[in-house]
């Protein structure tokens, strides 16, 4: 196999995406500390949101973290009245988590200050470019794990929202 010429490894993509992805995750850690958020209660706010209520263990299983570490989350969530956890009727030893009213709101305050920060980042990009990179990297990613594609929402959804 020979070496890539000059011109093709300066056409390598890892790098610019880390760089974006480094802009998108300061930008983003940046509009959400206002709004008492992190990147991680924001994906696991979205989860909730989207099933509804969760046992706290399989929230940990999407999440794909130890069980420890998803108390910490929940209690980080739970003293900011996002979250709310109960016993499970089924099951009294164990507990299943729902997304609050505050935490629906500040689950959209958030996202719409996400989308406030990715326009910022992509804001070199015309709307169809920002389509067609979200579609190439819908492409790129689909073995993703499940959390990553539970922490992505649908644009146009937070644009009609914000």
């Amino acid at each position: 196999m020979s070496a890539p010429s000059v011109g093709q490894s300066e056409r390598r993509s890892g790098a610019l995406l880390e760089y974006l992805a480094r802009r998108m995750r300061l930008r983003s850690e940046s509009v959400l500390a206002p709004l008492g958020l992190r990147p991680r209660h924001l994906v696991a706010l979205t989860v909730l949101r989207d099933a509804g209520g969760i046992s706290q263990q399989a929230l940990a299983s999407t999440l794909q973290i130890d069980s420890t570490n998803v108390v910490g989350l929940l209690n980080d969530l739970e003293a900011a009245h996002l979250v709310e956890r109960r016993r499970s009727p089924e099951d009294r030893r164990r507990h299943d988590v729902f997304l609050t009213e505050t935490g629906a709101s500040r689950l959209g305050e958030a996202e719409c200050a996400l989308a406030s920060a990715e326009e910022e980042v992509l804001g070199a990009l015309d709307p169809a470019e920002r389509d067609q990179l979200y579609e190439l990297l819908r492409r790129a990613t689909s073995g993703a794990p499940a959390n990553c594609a539970a922490a992505v929402t649908d644009e146009a959804e937070l644009d009609a929202s914000c």
